[in-house]
């Protein structure tokens, strides 16, 4: 079989990250991969916004935790230290679409160097609110952008689980 279809076969979403950083030539391969996705007819309407530092990573978590109605000390990216945070140009009809597959790039791009990953929602809500638009305004972001995801990532804590077998119905053939 060959690598690429291996990864997309072995990729699972991690739940308990080591706290260890992405080393920085891993995360802007994965970044790279990110932007190479498909998108309705070329348009690239997304941007990934990679967020390293600690701060900021911990006050994105905490909104998070609030919109998903957790309580106070969950961490709703399981320790990840980076996290990916997807939005597209509400504008292009096609801008979810895109976005999701910009998700998916970025968790496969991941797993092929060793880099674990989870797809975390609620970036739509945190974008809506003052708090997600404070960080638009401060990179200097303009435009009408909705949240797809945050990927998080980072190294495994522990080994991940096997895939659940494929269920039989999953594929039809005409």
């Amino acid at each position: 079989m060959n690598e690429t279809l291996k990864v997309l076969e072995s990729r699972r979403s991690c739940r308990n990250f080591k706290p260890d950083m992405v080393k920085k030539e891993e995360l802007d391969a994965i970044l790279n991969a990110g932007t190479y996705s498909a998108t309705g007819m070329g348009k690239q309407s997304p941007i990934i916004i990679a967020v390293t530092d600690k701060e900021l990573r911990d006050k994105i978590s905490e909104e998070n935790r609030k919109i998903g109605g957790w309580k106070e000390g969950f961490d709703p990216f399981y320790g990840a230290p980076v996290i990916l945070i997807v939005l597209s140009d509400k504008s292009v009809p096609t801008h979810v679409y895109d976005g999701s597959l910009v998700m998916g790039n970025l968790m496969n791009a991941a797993e092929s160097l060793g880099v674990s990953s989870v797809w975390i929602h609620r970036a739509k809500e945190e974008f809506e609110s003052e708090f997600g638009k404070e960080i638009l305004k401060k990179l200097g972001i303009e435009g009408d952008y909705e949240g797809i995801g945050h990927c998080a990532l980072g190294y495994a804590a522990a080994p991940l689980k096997e895939a659940a077998p494929r269920k039989d119905n999953y594929v039809y053939c005409i």
